[in-house]
């Protein structure tokens, strides 16, 4: 019975996110998601964090938005960060013929650590986000926005396959969204970001991940999820500005 009961906690979460419309419509499609991420310490226990994205339908042949994210970190020890700032989102339009762009605001908080479990590298990141989204009709801003709470927790596994440290890492790692607001009524569940790859250093501070990310996202409708099979390249520098700082630890944006 206490197996049982595991079990059942466990699966909880899916067994909600999964209820719903029993009619599913998925859309299958192929993205390219290319970043910088950075964090820069400028004391000890201070420093700033921005990331530049661009995701593109297909291999770059029309866009699917832009996105700029900064913010200040506090860094209380070695292996935590908090970061808050603001960000702001480019998205394109999907519908045939319409060519303006809707703007996002964004606000957010995070908590992110790093640990160890032997050879392997863990980091876990908690994000809360808060998101206007500029509601669009006729290839036209109606003036209004959509308001949401996004929850976002990510878990990451960087595992190393050679002795030999210039040569890449595996890496594993997987982040569920879920949001919250008025017109959130039938997709509580947002999305899932399923990443495997390599990761690997250029130099001390500069690195890499690419490979592939499953991006599984529920629209509003409840019935409708993309299907993004997406081909990712991430760049992550981690530098201070003066020599005798300890280098910013590791940081992960994982998405927009």
């Amino acid at each position: 019975m206490k197996n049982l009961s595991k079990i059942l906690a466990i699966l909880f979460p899916f067994l909600i996110f999964g209820q719903g419309a029993t009619k599913k419509e998925i859309n299958q499609q192929v993205q390219t998601w290319v970043s910088l991420n950075s964090v820069t310490k400028f004391s000890e226990h201070w420093g700033v964090a921005a990331d530049a994205h661009i995701r593109e339908n297909g291999f770059f042949e029309n866009n699917n938005f832009y996105f700029l994210r900064g913010g200040f970190s506090y860094f209380p020890g070695k292996s935590v960060s908090l970061t808050a700032g603001y960000a702001h989102m480019w998205l394109a339009p999907t519908k045939e013929g319409w060519s303006t762009y809707a703007d996002e605001n964004r606000i957010y908080q995070q908590a992110q650590l790093t640990t160890k479990v032997g050879k392997v590298s863990v980091l876990q990141r908690l994000r809360n986000e808060q998101r206007w989204q500029e509601k669009m009709e006729n290839d036209e801003s109606t003036g209004e926005n959509r308001f949401t709470n996004r929850i976002r927790y990510l878990a990451s596994f960087t595992i190393p396959i050679f002795n030999n440290k210039k040569l890449p890492s595996l890496v594993l790692s997987d982040e569920l969204l879920i949001h919250f607001g008025k017109e959130v009524v039938y997709n509580t569940f947002d999305q899932n970001r399923l990443f495997i790859g390599i990761k690997q250093n250029i130099t001390p501070e500069l690195s890499y991940d690419f490979g592939y990310m499953n991006v599984y996202q529920q629209k509003y409708s409840g019935y409708q999820y993309d299907m993004n099979h997406t081909i990712r390249l991430f760049f992550y520098l981690n530098s201070a500005i003066k020599h005798n700082q300890a280098m910013a630890p590791e940081h992960h944006s994982g998405d927009e």
